[in-house]
């Protein structure tokens, strides 16, 4: 092994301790120095030397944030020292309860509080020796928790190093701030993917990933705010013990308040229950401790609470309106969806004009109608939502609410598939599902256009040269060259491009037209089948149940589908413009037909996607679990659990390069 030069090995140091000082600044103390492309210059120097290097490597380098490899479930860890629950005050004559006992046991008139406050979040416990992390674990039943650490690692707020080398448990809050929460949420509404409830469930989901990346896309942070196990100094006080966690370079909140007395505490609970609505995090409380260490050991536990600690919850924020009218807002994948407008109120600290109603079955549940009079809230104190409908308010002149049957933007069915509980618009050429559209008909797995990406689609869109897909084979270059960033050489081999897609499979076209529930394999079993798009077009339901794989629910998906005018108009326009409609011409030779195979671990060569495409394209299927009809069983890096029933049931086992050579070309 190449003996590691000492000046690569001191740059790494100081990499390390210039990026450390750098996440500090800009995750804790929200006070960043530097531009954020100079820090991501320095942090991809030291994964390059890291990588070059791999004597370099130390488990407290800021390269650990980024994320490793997915793991195959969560162990646990069993806390030092017990992480108990809080009891909870929820008016002025409880916490006033809490301090009479609180007195009464220490037969004392003078009692310190220290409040705080409550986050809404996720409690963690994180383990340190020698001023390393080494682990952290959720609180789960207070005695053991599930080991998150790879996942804890990619919040930046959390130091891999403290300042001093100390043997240490400490606890806090992972949280999500507000407009990380609203961004996520907006992103899973796109996919139409069910949006979180409020900002904890959606922290706590993050932190429960199994592969760690996501959970560093999520933006979560942290506030710490005790000491579960500490091996040497003692403080006096919750104050100092607070302080003493920023000095190692924990993230505390600043909004900790000394109070003399329980009417001090009650003052302070009164201004953040009317200014919590500023904060760019949500808090459901504050937390009272009593700021003397002698006395809480004193005052000491329950089975369940500190007997020194109470949670005071605010009162939920709720108001009174009327709803004016129900909207519907038709997505870019088509999915009909309602929104409650309401009489403007104030709530929250935001004026209320609108609220989600997700979909029929939810207006039905809770018997809403135009006219009604109903209690808001925010959820989270984000979200608005109706929390019920005041029924005994009802005049008799409100009007129930009928999702439409055919889309209000478009014209074509609206449909509501078996077991779904959205609406969605069959128009392929819907104008509100038109971006979406192209860029499913241009991806990899559809008709494959490279180059026409997100960015070019959005201004094609927006300049009007497009309204839908079949569009795309009319464009010339004097077109292109007027959009923004694209010259002469990138809108010659768009055109290109754009063009060899006319020679493309059937099941490419197929799958490109975004037929809800047709995926890419459903598609290539479909071109297999029919030869042709008008067979396909003309072909009853029970014509294409007869397909292994394929059941009645999408097989009433394709028929609804080739029944709207605008699709047939839009597969016409595509035939003009001389798309292949036949599959004769394609490669039939299926030589993994009627193989199941099970991908487990991490491939070299292949992505989980590319592997389950390259399986699909010839004939084979993946399926998720491992039982008797399984033929193979790929094994990449770190493969799970599923490697050992496998050996129990004999089923074959390939490690890549044998994956390799059963799907070579002869």
């Amino acid at each position: 092994m190449t003996e590691l030069p000492e000046s690569i090995r001191e740059r790494a140091k100081e990499l390390r301790r210039e990026i450390n000082h750098h996440d500090y600044l800009y995750h804790v103390l929200d006070s960043p120095e530097i531009p954020d492309k100079k820090y991501d210059l320095m942090m991809n120097e030291l994964i390059k030397l890291e990588k070059e290097y791999p004597g370099l490597f130390t488990p407290d380098s800021p390269t650990q944030r980024i994320g490793g490899k997915p793991g195959e479930g969560f162990g646990t860890i069993n806390h030092r020292v017990p992480m108990l629950s809080l009891g909870n005050a929820f008016n002025e004559g409880e916490l006033r309860d809490f301090d009479q006992r609180v007195k009464s046991k220490l037969d004392s008139k003078n009692v310190q509080y220290v409040v705080e406050l409550k986050i809404d979040g996720l409690a963690v416990s994180l383990y340190y020796e020698n001023g390393i992390f080494v682990k952290g674990a959720t609180r789960g039943n207070g005695e053991t928790g599930e080991d998150i650490t790879t996942n804890l690692k990619t919040i930046p707020s959390i130091p891999l190093k403290l300042k001093d080398d100390l043997t240490i448990e400490t606890r806090g809050e992972v949280y999500m701030t507000k407009t990380s929460f609203l961004e996520l949420n907006n992103t899973r509404e796109e996919a139409e993917i069910t949006p979180f409830a409020n900002p904890r469930n959606a922290a706590a989901g993050a932190l429960r990933q199994l592969d760690p990346k996501i959970t560093a896309s999520r933006q979560l942070s942290v506030f710490m705010y005790s000491i579960g196990y500490y091996e040497s100094n003692y403080f006096s006080n919750q104050e100092q013990l607070l302080n003493f966690l920023k000095t190692q370079g924990f993230r505390v909140n600043p909004h900790y308040y000394l109070c003399q007395n329980i009417n001090e505490v009650i003052d302070y609970c009164k201004i953040w229950q009317d200014t919590r609505f500023d904060l760019n995090y949500t808090i459901d409380g504050l937390v009272v401790k009593v700021n003397s260490i002698d006395y809480q050991e004193i005052l000491g536990n329950t089975l369940k609470n500190p007997r020194w600690a109470i949670a005071f919850k605010f009162p939920p924020e709720e108001a009174v309106t009327k709803i004016i009218d129900i909207t519907l807002n038709v997505g870019r994948t088509g999915a009909l969806t309602p929104t409650a407008i309401l009489e403007p109120v104030s709530l929250a600290g935001t004026t209320v004009k609108k609220a989600a109603l997700h979909n029929d079955d939810y207006i039905k549940e809770k018997d809403i109608r135009i006219g009604d009079t109903v209690l808001v809230h925010k959820a989270g104190d984000i979200i608005p939502e109706i929390v019920g409908v005041k029924k005994e308010k009802r005049s008799g002149e409100e009007n129930k609410f009928k999702m439409p049957s055919v889309c209000p933007v478009c014209g074509a069915d609206a449909v509501r598939q078996e077991g779904e509980a959205i609406t969605r618009c069959t128009g392929a050429a819907c104008p509100a599902q038109l971006q979406e559209g192209l860029i499913h008909f241009a991806s990899r797995g559809a008709m494959d256009i490279e180059g026409l990406g997100p960015a070019v689609i959005n201004h094609l869109v927006n300049k009007g040269l497009v309204k839908n897909v079949s569009d795309l084979y009319y464009l010339c270059k004097e077109d292109l060259v007027k959009l923004e960033r694209m010259g002469n050489k990138s809108a010659k081999n768009l055109l290109e491009a754009i063009d060899k897609s006319r020679s493309n499979p059937l099941y490419r076209l197929i799958y490109g037209l975004g037929i809800f529930h047709v995926g890419e394999r459903t598609a290539r079993l479909l071109a297999q089948h029919f030869k042709c798009i008008d067979n396909l077009i003309n072909a009853e339901e029970n014509e294409i149940t007869v397909i292994p794989e394929i059941g009645p629910t999408i097989a009433k998906s394709i028929t609804t589908f080739m029944k709207q005018d605008q699709n047939l108009t839009l597969i016409e326009k595509l035939k003009s413009a001389g798309i292949n409609m036949h599959a004769q011409n394609e490669n039939t030779r299926e030589k993994l037909q009627g193989l199941t195979f099970i991908l487990t671990g991490t491939l070299e060569n292949f992505t989980r996607t590319e592997a389950r495409e390259k399986i699909e394209s010839l004939g084979g299927k993946v399926s998720s679990s491992v039982s008797k009809n399984t033929d193979y069983l790929i094994a990449g890096d770190n493969p799970g659990t599923k490697i050992n029933k496998a050996k129990q049931l004999g089923i074959n086992i390939l490690n890549e390069d044998g994956f390799q050579y059963l799907i070579a070309d002869d």
